[in-house]
């Protein structure tokens, strides 16, 4: 058997066709889910990068394998102690051991284990390919690499190569020669000049006055991204880039499937397609980046052709990422691994049948301490660090009818609000009866001094807010985060 994993990296599904979205960013990535089933409600369990890797990889929610974030003790796989072996039991366990026990070759396409110094994401791969740019590499630099590869192994049976492309993600870094096909094509409708107007005013990092994280500076490596949203031809300038690094990708995909059909094996080859996680433009008032629990960042699309199983179906459960794992050992008939969390869809894929959760939990913890829960049309997010955005202890959108979480209606419903607060308090229950730590990673990380990419950076952000017509925020911040304003003598 041959398998193709495409995980492509700061993928919003509401950006692809096959998704319903209205521009042509993903002609071959929709003919595979004409081809397959398409997953409509899959989600990361933990974001972003490193903890949706690590959920994925491990089976496990973060708050079992002890990554939850970027950087500190939380961005460290937790150590096995006294009860290890003479291999972890990551070996055992992991997403790639799978088809190693299928006798399968195992080989991986990708910068990232070298980008987050996670070396544990090489478990189970045979062969390890690292494209050397640390996650700034775009297509044309990657599709060579992944060519060369299938020209010397296509053919062969018996691989499964994961291959990961890097496109979607800040900045936007589509080569310029590459052009703008959407550069007349309608702009996604829900945003206007008057609420991008309010965004301007919006606190924390990028927000709509810094793209760039805490301030509004430029790369001129990288045209396609702005560093401030004055207007709506800027607004235009950033969907733009994303889209443009979305279809580059998927032209290059393109090239993939057409070495696999040149070698006779792209009609028997199951493909995977997915990701490690969203992009937020503008929901929650931030642009460029992938920095809360919510549906934007959470939510990923799933799309899988699989020899024998269902083709042109919609599944419209809840799954988590970490699902993958037991789904795959399901299809192989292989037993589950007793740490996984993560339970099997193959159902799914196999008869069509409804097998999702009853709800989800999502976490973040690199630019927030946020868990939400996904049920029903709700999401409910419980904010422990706000990553200087001032949000509330507790937000709540109905995000069937507000997919782009505009009215926050937690006030207007605190019923549905006990009941997600009730929901994530049985799982977090359930989660630290279940683990030899003492310490929920997520209180390691606030302990620690908040998330990575909002610790130390308070006062010359504060500065800038006092520059930019945003000083009134000052006093808010000083109040929730005092050590770190007794740290800088603000």
């Amino acid at each position: 058997m041959r398998v193709l994993f495409l995980d492509l990296d700061t993928l919003r599904a509401d950006h692809l066709g096959c998704y319903g979205y209205l521009r042509n960013t993903s002609p071959n990535i929709d003919r595979i889910a004409a081809e397959g089933v398409r997953f409509e409600q899959y989600y990361c369990a933990d974001a972003p990068c490193l903890p949706s890797r690590a959920a994925l990889m491990t089976g496990r929610f973060g708050i079992h394998s002890g990554i939850v974030g970027h950087g500190g003790t939380a961005a460290d796989l937790r150590l096995e102690g006294a009860k290890r072996q003479f291999q972890a039991s990551l070996q055992r366990s992991c997403l790639t051991s799978i088809f190693r026990r299928q006798g399968m070759r195992t080989v991986t396409i990708s910068p990232f284990a070298e980008r987050h110094s996670a070396w544990w994401f090489y478990a189970g791969f045979t062969e390890m390919h690292n494209t050397g740019l640390g996650g700034m590499e775009s297509a044309e630099q990657i599709t060579p690499v992944v060519l060369d590869w299938l020209q010397r192994n296509a053919a062969a049976d018996g691989w499964f190569l994961h291959v990961n492309y890097w496109d979607p993600h800040t900045p936007y870094r589509a080569p310029e020669e590459f052009g703008n096909p959407f550069a007349t094509t309608p702009l996604p409708s829900w945003l206007t000049a008057e609420k991008l107007a309010g965004h301007r005013q919006h606190i924390g990092p990028h927000s709509a006055r810094e793209l760039a994280m805490y301030d509004n500076a430029i790369d001129p490596r990288f045209p396609r991204h702005p560093g401030e949203l004055e207007n709506m031809d800027d607004w235009r300038r950033l969907i733009d880039g994303y889209d443009c690094g979305i279809r580059h990708m998927d032209e290059n995909i393109g090239h993939i499937f057409a070495a696999l059909e040149k070698a006779g094996v792209f009609e028997e080859t199951a493909i995977i397609i997915s990701s490690d996680h969203g992009e937020n433009m503008g929901e929650l008032g931030i642009y460029a980046e992938h920095a809360t629990a919510d549906n934007i960042t959470c939510r990923i699309p799933l799309i899988i052709r699989w020899p024998g199983c269902r083709r042109a179906h919609v599944d419209r459960g809840l799954h988590l990422n970490l699902d993958l794992a037991p789904t795959l050992a399901d299809l192989f008939g292989q037993s589950p691994q007793p740490d996984w969390d993560g339970t099997s869809f193959a159902n799914a894929l196999r008869q069509g049948t409804e097998c999702g959760r009853d709800f989800l939990i999502i976490s973040q913890c690199a630019h927030v301490c946020q868990r939400s829960v996904r049920f029903g049309r709700w999401l409910y997010i419980r904010t422990y660090h706000d990553g200087y955005h001032l949000f509330p202890p507790e937000m709540l959108f109905d995000v069937e009818n507000d997919p782009h979480e505009e009215r926050d209606l937690a006030t207007q419903q605190p019923d549905i609000c006990r009941e997600g607060a009730w929901r994530l308090e049985r799982w977090h229950a359930e989660m630290m009866a279940t683990m030899s730590a003492a310490e929920d990673p997520m209180w390691t990380v606030i302990r620690e001094g908040g998330p990575l990419h909002a610790r130390g950076h308070l006062a010359a952000y504060c500065d800038r807010l006092k520059s930019t017509d945003r000083g009134w925020a000052v006093a808010e911040l000083a109040r929730r985060h005092p050590g770190e304003f007794a740290n800088k003598g603000n």
